[in-house]
């Protein structure tokens, strides 16, 4: 036997040696990001077919090819590539999807009934699937155990109690006032990660915990808000960038499953709508992961910190124009 041949199969046997690190680590990656493709591919279409027939309804019956000619509008390709956009934004940095596809979606004449359901739908297939692809790309870790996975899972439990809280008091702040407040905290937050952007923070349980309540409480009055205040708290909570915007995706998934079943069961969900937002949205997650994985931690961390201090300064420059 080759003296390569050995030095390669005890690099397998003993688990002590850098060797196997160097062998087995590439390969458990590579399955993991194939899994995570796998979940990606079934979930962009087992929800695009669930929306295409329900969005077709009866005409479906009389022929799928005539049905998807119907549907596929100039429209509908503008507003599938406005989800793309947005959501590449959302998935890369961990915020910017419902703060930028809103108002974009009422200026086009929708209404805020047939907006907030699909964008929540969206939001919830989307961020999901991101998470488990930041998993697979070795971006964040949601294995049984892991620190990762119980920050995503405290943040999910948050916004049920603080979405409770925002509803019980909501009648009775201004939403001047909200939006001003709301503005001020992720400015806030983005001057204060852009002048910390070379210091490092040690992990608080406290603090993931009480920004997971603050965003919940900010998406529950005014249905934004949240994004940048997961994805810049966690950063001065102690979490590395890359960590950061996937468990902010993951969240935000788990986040928006009670409010899409709640319109699922009452108003109903625009499938026209829905069906170009989840698309668009759902081709992006792919390029946004690799992003991710390709920049630097300390570039994420700066990028963040900006774009989290330009919603802010656009909140507040909206109470006055």
């Amino acid at each position: 036997m080759s003296t390569t041949m050995q030095t390669e199969m005890q690099a397998e046997a003993t688990p002590e040696t850098g060797a196997k690190t160097a062998v087995g680590l590439p390969r458990r990656r590579s399955r993991r990001i194939l899994k995570a493709y796998a979940v990606w591919i079934t979930a962009f279409v087992a929800a695009g077919a669930i929306l295409f027939i329900a969005a077709s309804g009866p005409a479906v019956q009389s022929g799928l090819a005539e049905t998807a000619l119907s549907l596929l509008t100039w429209q509908m390709l503008v507003i599938m590539l406005a989800a793309l956009a947005c959501e590449y934004v959302d998935s890369t940095l961990g915020m910017g999807y419902g703060t930028t596809l809103t108002p974009a979606l009422l200026l086009a004449g929708f209404q805020p009934l047939a907006i907030v359901p699909a964008v929540l739908l969206s939001e919830l297939v989307t961020g999901i699937t991101s998470g488990i692809m930041h998993h697979g790309a070795g971006n964040v870790n949601f294995r049984r155990g892991s620190r990762h996975r119980h920050v995503a899972m405290v943040l999910a439990a948050c916004s049920v109690v603080g979405t409770l809280v925002a509803v019980a008091i909501s009648i009775q702040i201004p939403k001047w006032a909200l939006k001003g407040y709301i503005g001020l905290l992720v400015l806030g937050i983005g001057i204060t990660i852009l002048v910390t952007r070379n210091r490092t923070f040690a992990f608080s349980w406290k603090r993931i915990t009480g920004l997971g309540l603050l965003a919940a409480f900010n998406k529950g009055m005014s249905g934004g808000g949240y994004g940048p205040v997961v994805a810049g708290g966690q950063v001065l909570s102690g979490m590395d960038a890359k960590q950061a915007v996937g468990i902010t995706s993951m969240a935000e998934g788990l986040t928006c499953v009670v409010g899409a079943a709640l319109y699922m069961v009452t108003t109903g969900i625009d499938s026209r709508l829905a069906l170009p937002l989840v698309i668009g949205a759902m081709l992006s997650v792919p390029l946004s992961v690799h992003s991710v994985r390709a920049v630097r931690d300390r570039h994420l961390r700066l990028a963040i910190g900006a774009l989290t201090l330009i919603l802010g300064a656009v909140t507040l420059i909206r109470l006055v124009w």
